[in-house]
């Protein structure tokens, strides 16, 4: 006979999800751990995470690979609109909540469960992301919160679970880390604060290497298929930028944002291949994109991350928005050149057949070969018609 109170959480292995595991087991749920990779673990970590889930009490745990997935459906669209919220973050973490979100409420149908349950606190954005999306796909199923319910703090999660005889890396769950494919976020006592950095030590990746060293990214139809000339999945080439930036250490910011709830909020993050790759196609986008796409790709790029931030991913106009996006991109295609130093990087150039600077349509600031010095003088005076009569109305004003 099936569980009528068969459970599935959403389960990341950290803090917050160890203590949900262990309090709903043990108020008689039958609990099915899930957990989504949206990449950045190795296949020791999962295993590790599988472990300590069945410490936890967990009836089954699975882990859903969703890293394709997550790159098609969020990713590769957050790189065709240069999306930076605040001019600084990524999205890292808003954005994988939308994929890990759906496929654990698809599993949870798949196996009939009749509760779904995350580690979510009553004060920040994840809540929503995860409601709101659990509520459209399956508004049969009931959702459970322990933390948000019972209000609790880091420390008193802690006691509860050392109560219960389980042993984790204490120090570590100081820092609340989210880790994915496209950055990982710090949080910790600090960003609580307006005024203190998160030390050294709470950043995943630390500097190893102090030589500059030059890559070479190539984008096709604004995708990123290649680096340094080896051809690969986008995915798979953003892991591996990943992996070699890491090494110097950069990526690293906190950003500050309005959340969802209305308060301000505060979080540390590291996207290096993230950063890189948004900021690579952006300079190859200026060189190979008009002026109208570039400035009505800006405003509807900022409507897309905001929506996608806020959980909307659902909403119909992401897809319209999305069409729009991939439409722009038909023309992204060349390489962009950079170089790696510890704790940045700095853009060199781009090779396009479809680069705008085009020599022989003039350059810039030097000589024009399109256009007669007449015709320039002509196309000034009637370019500049509407502000000579408005002054000259309203000389008087």
């Amino acid at each position: 006979m099936e569980n009528p109170k068969k459970l599935v959480i959403a389960y990341s292995g950290g803090l917050d999800t160890s203590y949900c595991a262990v309090s709903l087991s043990k108020a008689g749920y039958e609990v099915h751990a899930v957990s989504v990779n949206t990449g950045g673990f190795t296949n020791e970590e999962i295993s590790t995470i599988e472990s300590n889930a069945y410490k936890m009490g967990v009836t089954t745990y699975k882990n859903i690979d969703a890293v394709s997935s997550y790159y098609d459906k969020v990713i590769k669209y957050l790189v065709f609109g240069n999306i930076l919220k605040n001019n600084t973050y990524p999205l890292s973490v808003s954005a994988e909540r939308i994929i890990q979100a759906i496929e654990i409420v698809e599993y949870a149908k798949s196996i009939n469960a009749a509760y779904i349950a995350h580690g979510s606190t009553g004060a920040g954005n994840d809540q929503v992301r995860f409601d709101m999306i659990f509520q459209t796909l399956a508004p049969h199923i009931e959702i459970i919160t322990p933390i948000r319910d019972g209000q609790l703090s880091r420390q008193e999660e802690i006691d509860y679970l050392k109560s219960n005889g389980i042993d984790l890396s204490w120090e570590k769950a100081k820092y609340s880390v989210n880790k994915g494919l496209w950055g990982t976020s710090v949080g910790g006592s600090e960003t609580l604060t307006s005024s203190k950095p998160l030390p050294e030590s709470a950043y995943p990746s630390q500097l190893k290497n102090n030589d500059q060293q030059q890559v070479t990214l190539t984008f096709l139809k604004g995708e990123l298929v290649a680096l340094n000339g080896k051809k690969n999945v986008p995915e798979i080439n953003i892991a591996l930028l990943n992996d070699l930036a890491a090494a110097y250490a950069i990526g690293r910011d906190i950003h500050v944002g309005d959340t969802i709830v209305g308060i301000k909020g505060r979080v540390g993050f590291e996207a290096a291949a993230a950063l890189i790759t948004i900021k690579a196609h952006h300079l190859l986008e200026k060189h190979t994109l008009t002026k109208w796409q570039l400035q009505h790709k800006e405003y509807l790029a900022s409507f897309y991350g905001m929506h996608l931030h806020e959980g909307q991913y659902l909403d119909p106009v992401m897809r319209d928005m999305e069409a729009f996006l991939q439409s722009s991109q038909d023309k992204v295609t060349g390489d962009v050149f950079l170089t790696l130093k510890p704790y940045h990087f700095s853009l060199d150039g781009i090779a396009s057949k479809h680069d705008l600077m085009n020599a022989k349509f003039g350059s810039y600031g030097e000589e024009n070969k399109g256009w007669t010095a007449a015709e320039a003088k002509g196309f000034i005076k009637i370019v500049g018609n509407q502000n000579k009569i408005y002054q000259q109305v309203n000389a008087d004003s």
